[in-house]
């Protein structure tokens, strides 16, 4: 699962996938499909980043449901979580003092 999650995370066109949906979930192919064109200005095929849906989807990252003829992309945060506490564990540090007002 952390070799799927790392392979999504590692190309930058997957990570500005996930910021769209992170800014804006539950989008078209289509939806996406402006706005890397409109607010990344990356020229890339409707193709291809139906191919990086598909990794994001392997990887638990994006999730889909359909309704009708559309198919909806929507950002799931829940293998990211997974990850980081796999290597930061429970938090046993102690907590930060409170700063006192005048």
């Amino acid at each position: 699962m952390a070799d799927d999650l790392f392979k999504a995370l590692a190309d930058p066109t997957r990570r500005t996938i996930l910021d769209e949906l992170a800014e804006k979930s539950g989008q078209t192919l289509f939806e996406i499909c402006s706005r890397l064109s409109m607010k990344h200005q990356l020229a890339i095929s409707r193709q291809a980043i139906s191919q990086h849906l598909a990794v994001l989807e392997a990887a638990g990252l994006v999730e889909t449901r359909r309704e009708g003829r559309y198919k909806f992309h929507e950002l799931n945060t829940a293998p990211l979580r997974r990850g980081i506490e796999r290597w930061l564990g429970p938090d046993t540090s102690p907590p930060e003092p409170e700063e006192s007002t005048p």
